[in-house]
């Protein structure tokens, strides 16, 4: 069914946001297992990039008509795509969204994407490591730093609350926060 889809290169601020499981009802309708809580993306995008799972997978456009919250995970449906056997033949692929179709953040929100890479830093002005990843812990997100100090990898936790982080400069790639490095 893929290869009936347009092939397509990703673009270069393509940013995977989830994977279909599976066909959902006999008009083509797929189910989408999105990979955040809160997939604005999937919905914002009308056109998504699909990579088939496999060795020999290429990368097909998508052209989204609809895209809805249907339980725990999104439900959407293509022109492409009309049938349940169609839809079924999407299973497993992993589906991208350009960054620039993510809708535009709210004054002190970030997408992880964009805090993954920065340099975190703390007052004084001591690097304490670069954002690694992110983790969903409970009512807070915290930032897993890498750093390195005297050869010996070093992971610092850093919970990403307004208490200890002073400022985020995307355009910088910095993170500035109120934390030392012996925390």
């Amino acid at each position: 069914m893929l290869t009936t889809l347009e092939a397509a290169e990703l673009p270069a601020d393509a940013i995977e946001v989830g994977r279909i499981a599976d066909a959902w009802g006999i008009k083509g309708w797929f189910k989408v297992l999105p990979h955040s809580a809160q997939p604005e993306a999937l919905f914002s995008s009308k056109r998504w990039f699909l990579q088939a799972p496999g060795a020999a997978a290429g990368v097909f456009r998508l052209p989204i008509r609809e895209a809805k919250d249907h339980s725990d995970c999104i439900v959407a449906c293509s022109e492409d795509v009309v049938d349940r056997t169609a839809a079924e033949a999407l299973r497993g692929a992993r589906v991208f969204v350009p960054r620039s179709s993510f809708p535009t953040a709210g004054i002190d929100e970030y997408y992880w994407v964009d805090l993954i890479g920065l340099d975190v830093v703390n007052r004084e002005g001591v690097k304490l490591g670069t954002v690694r990843e992110l983790l969903a812990a409970g009512p807070q997100t915290t930032l897993v730093l890498a750093a390195e100090e005297g050869g010996v990898a070093v992971e610092r936790l850093v919970p990403f609350v307004s208490a200890f982080v002073d400022s985020v400069d995307l355009a910088g790639r910095t993170i500035t926060v109120d934390w030392q490095p012996d925390y």
